[in-house]
């Protein structure tokens, strides 16, 4: 069984929905926030370890696993990673937590910058993975980082053209999304992947999925030239890591 001695509870928030969220271990507040297309499962390796250390807080985003999912909206204001940053900021509060920690990989690691900027006094330190800011990635964009991030410009079309298709066929889009660097045999513990091919399965998570990449197409962008334009920055200490196949180097 995973994350064993931890507790799996439903947040509020006031966003309108409920935060899944698994949390255990004692001494310092962590939050962990997890990639596209996963749920906080991706942590079941390393939130034991830390709960050793850390009072470990493991949350879905809004949209993903067991968390609420907004529909669709012609703003994708729903999720602005402000909106996103928001509720962790009041499921960190919850627990009694004013100031944490936060790892975040992928898209949670875009939630969590923006937290950092906009809660500057609730982060002690930020580690991401796998990221530079999202307005970096589209002013920067060129053929290599197009090809290899197509799926940011087809989950960023017109809803509900890239849901009807991943709909059609989840699992062999999960696989295929999945599998761009090659895997070995049970790279993905079942209970985990058990828990992905249930949230791509369910229709409202492909939308949220595809909201969350509209959103950093559109009012993301224009979050970030705001900050940037006002000289808003993260300003708590920061680690930051890429893996060596990746294209974030």
């Amino acid at each position: 069984m995973l994350f064993e001695d931890f507790t799996l509870e439903h947040v509020p928030v006031s966003g309108g929905g409920t935060i899944r969220v698994r949390h255990g271990g004692s001494g310092p507040p962590l939050l962990l926030l997890h990639g596209n297309p996963q749920s906080h499962m991706m942590w079941h390796a390393v939130a034991p370890a830390l709960a050793e250390r850390f009072s470990v807080v493991c949350a879905d985003l809004r949209g993903y696993g067991g968390s609420f999912k907004p529909g669709p909206t012609p703003d994708h204001a729903p999720y602005a990673k402000v909106e996103m940053a928001r509720d962790m900021v009041e499921v960190m509060a919850h627990y009694g937590h004013e100031r944490f920690f936060v790892g975040a990989h992928d898209r949670g690691a875009r939630v969590a910058h923006r937290l950092a900027i906009d809660h500057p006094d609730a982060v002690l330190k930020l580690a991401v993975l796998d990221i530079v800011p999202t307005i970096e990635h589209f002013e920067r964009t060129d053929m290599s980082f197009a090809l290899g991030y197509y799926h940011w410009f087809w989950f960023a079309q017109p809803h509900p053209f890239p849901e009807n298709v991943i709909s059609a066929a989840p699992e062999a889009w999960f696989t295929a999304h999945t599998s761009r660097e090659p895997k070995p045999p049970g790279f993905f513990h079942p209970e985990a992947l058990a828990d992905y091919l249930a949230a791509a399965r369910d229709p409202q998570t492909i939308i949220g999925m595809c909201e969350d990449y509209r959103a950093a197409a559109t009012i993301d962008l224009v979050h970030d030239k705001a900050s940037r334009e006002a000289g808003r920055k993260v300003v708590c200490p920061m680690h930051v890591m890429w893996g060596a196949k990746g294209k974030i180097g």
